[in-house]
């Protein structure tokens, strides 16, 4: 099948390999850097594992498009473009998923349409009903960043949400997907669509709500003068909680996390509820208390550096990254002029207004408290001036 993907971020571009191993994949997008990244065969950002697989992988069917006339004789078109959250609006913006519809339909009223953006619960229905289309499919994606490749090879379940449960489309997209596995047992399921896009918005806010949760146990620990590391060791010892989305930060970020569940608790406005907005409001709150924190921590007169703006070990995306909200906070607090920052992958435009120190080794000299969401062997050596909330050195 001729299988066009709009949208050349980490989503798209990881389904868009998995797929073509088996269908001719073409990527769309507007930025002609990324179509022009993918047709000589390298990742639209800095992901080793997606290197390799084009590398190792020379016989996959895959290049980038700018033009949506592509899609004329596509079999399947998946849409993965940004929705980011609109705060006035309270409202992921869609624009651009209706944006690639509204051109579509014009060329092309024979294919499936598979919406892998993540969206308000309710909205693939009002599309249906928009463009009298009823080929219009929600498929979530549960990709790390980092490790999108790797999700897409080996995903924990596929999810199709349709409108009419008896339509048997759905099976032959869990086919299309299962098919592209490097597992032989993937756990499927077949929903309504409004059910599958619940699923995918409850479950980044559960993940949120675990997040929020160690670092309201670091929070005490640290009042409390004791070792947040045994207390998460020894809770978390017990099979039910498991060892893993444990490890305190200064807070939830990336682009999923933060939009996701400030739209999940704007779906509760009229259902009672307390713990979704709490999630929301416990980020807020453990990002204030790390920014009195660290202020409490810095003597006069000293150097004040912060180490990388991603939110994790691995990736290069700074959006809603929880260390940004931190180094604003200390820029309206604390003399601007002796805080710095160290990030390679910083644009050249700067857009923070902060002092830039692109050599690490000058970095750790100069800075007298290094402020640290995450801890790597680039800072290990300097721990002593280090400030983090990071107990196992991972994520």
């Amino acid at each position: 099948m001729k299988i066009c993907v709009f949208g050349a971020g980490y989503v798209g571009l990881s389904n868009a390999l998995v797929l073509s191993k088996n269908n001719e994949a073409v990527l769309i997008d507007i930025v002609k850097e990324k179509i022009d990244l993918i047709n000589n065969k390298k990742s639209t950002f800095i992901d080793k594992d997606i290197d390799d697989y084009f590398k190792n992988n020379p016989s996959l069917n895959i290049r980038g498009s700018l033009d949506i006339n592509e899609c004329k004789n596509a079999d399947i078109v998946i849409i993965a473009t940004p929705t980011d959250y609109n705060i006035q609006n309270k409202y992921f913006d869609t624009s651009s998923i209706e944006d690639v519809l509204d051109k579509l339909f014009k060329i092309n009223d024979k294919c499936i349409v598979i919406i892998k953006s993540t969206i308000p619960i309710g909205y693939t229905s009002s599309l249906i009903k928009k463009y009298n289309y009823i080929d219009i499919y929600f498929c979530p994606e549960f990709l790390k960043e980092g490790e999108a490749l790797y999700d897409s090879l080996h995903p924990s379940r596929i999810i199709v949400g349709v409108s009419d449960i008896t339509n048997n489309k759905g099976e032959l997209i869990i086919d299309l997907f299962k098919e592209a596995c490097e597992d032989a047992c993937v756990k499927t399921l077949i929903m309504s669509l409004e059910e599958a896009e619940s699923t995918k918005l409850f479950a980044n806010t559960f993940l949120a709500m675990r997040i929020s949760f160690f670092n309201e146990l670091d929070t005490y620990a640290s009042s409390k003068k004791l070792n947040a590391k045994n207390i998460i060791d020894g809770v978390c010892l017990d099979k039910r909680i498991g060892q893993f989305y444990n490890n305190p930060s200064f807070g939830y970020g990336g682009y999923c996390l933060p939009k996701d569940t400030k739209q999940l608790k704007e779906t509760f406005s009229n259902i009672p509820s307390i713990i979704i907005s709490s999630i929301v409001e416990s980020n807020e709150i453990r990002k204030k208390y790390i920014i009195d924190d660290i202020l409490s921590n810095i003597k006069d007169g000293q150097y004040v550096g912060i180490y990388r703006l991603n939110m994790k070990q691995g990736v290069t995306d700074f959006r809603q990254s929880s260390i940004i909200d931190i180094l604003n906070g200390l820029k309206d607090k604390y003399d601007k002029s002796k805080i710095f920052l160290y990030e390679p992958n910083l644009a050249a435009d700067n857009y923070l207004d902060i002092n830039v120190i692109k050599d690490i080794d000058t970095f750790k000299n100069k800075c007298d408290l290094i402020i640290a969401n995450r801890v790597d062997e680039n800072i290990v050596d300097v721990m002593h001036k280090v400030y983090t909330k990071d107990v196992y050195h991972r994520d």
